[in-house]
């Protein structure tokens, strides 16, 4: 079950049915980043309507449109280290629909619970066959980009500064690249989820973004570092269960989080220069070379655990296959390349 930190949400615990409604969401399994995510843009929504006097279960949808206006405006709390938003203020486009999705979603269950009528966050909507205007569009426009990946030389740098890292953090970053791996699935891992012959690694159901469990394989790159790892972990605990383990005075032993995974590749991001890079761009570059080594698009969706193919195409329009199909056959050995490269790198 999902453990809501409310100390980290100090108005959602004192108010009556946002304590409820993220109680009812955690209770109902969902994933910690996204309880997490809900209980930060709740809490975020609670100050806003403190601030402007306003009574969260009576709020309208010009209150909302406010608080739209409010999150488009704002200096942004990365500052400097925005590279997406040229001018630094406001929030991206998904973080946006992130937090009125969460917003939404809470007046769903007040609307539920017969504490009011209707709610004023909407939704948008699209009805097939009817001519422009006959749908509804919701209150922010939905912009998609294409992922963000690292050049080669960014790669190396990357690398370089990962050199620096203990040896976990080092068998973390090759197996989220390796691997494709979502932060809550690498820091859930155990030790019987990673095979070594067969050289595959469960991600099981539970811990996946979808609910859908898939087993995926990694190269041989890996191998020295993770016999080194296993040795030294056996240091720290003798149990079989989680696999990467904390070795900090206040949690040793205890599994390593999703939030001091995100630390690390933050001190990482931060060494190499490279602001943009995150937990998830490891993801993003490994099914992005799987496109440009010419994979079908239905084997890398199977590969990531998307329920879609429209979220793969993603990383096949970014290959440029369907403009220069004969780039597939000269990339067939990038992800060779980039594995024995990390491995010289790191060693």
């Amino acid at each position: 079950m999902s453990e809501v930190r409310w100390e980290r949400y100090p108005l959602v615990g004192q108010s009556q049915h946002a304590r409820s409604w993220l109680r009812i969401q955690a209770d109902l399994q969902r994933a910690p980043s996204t309880v997490e995510a809900y209980g930060r843009a709740l809490e975020e929504y609670l100050v806003f309507c403190e601030e402007r006097g306003m009574v969260i279960t009576q709020a309208g949808r010009e209150h909302v449109a406010a608080y739209v206006r409010h999150l488009a405006q704002r200096p942004n709390p990365r500052g400097a280290r925005v590279r997406v938003l040229d001018s630094g203020a406001g929030l991206a486009n998904a973080t946006m629909h992130l937090k009125l999705t969460a917003i939404r979603l809470f007046y769903d269950y007040l609307v539920e619970e017969a504490i009011r009528s209707e709610n004023p966050v909407g939704r948008g909507g699209y009805t097939p066959g009817v001519a422009s205007g006959g749908g509804r569009r919701g209150l922010v426009r939905r912009y998609e980009s294409l992922p963000w990946i690292p050049s080669d030389d960014e790669y190396r740098a990357l690398l370089a500064a990962a050199r620096e890292e203990p040896l976990r953090n080092q068998c973390m970053l090759m197996l989220a690249y390796l691997c494709a791996l979502r932060r809550e699935e690498l820091c859930a891992l155990t030790m019987a989820d990673v095979g070594i012959d067969p050289r595959l690694v469960r991600v099981r159901a539970e811990v996946t973004k979808g609910r859908r469990e898939r087993v995926v394989p990694y190269s041989d790159v890996l191998d020295p570092f993770y016999a080194a790892y296993l040795r030294h972990r056996r240091m720290l605990s003798r149990d079989s269960g989680p696999l990467f383990l904390s070795e900090s005075r206040r949690n040793f032993g205890q599994p390593v989080t999703i939030w001091t995974w995100s630390k690390v590749v933050a001190r990482l991001a931060d060494r190499a220069g490279l602001h943009r890079f995150s937990t998830h761009t490891l993801r993003h570059l490994r099914l992005t070379d799987l496109a440009r080594s010419g994979w079908d698009m239905h084997a890398i969706a199977a590969f990531a655990g998307h329920r879609s193919t429209d979220t793969t195409l993603r990383y096949i329009h970014r290959s440029g296959r369907e403009l220069a199909a004969q780039l597939a056959a000269g990339m067939a050995e990038i992800h060779a390349w980039r594995a024995a490269l990390m491995a010289e790198v790191l060693s």
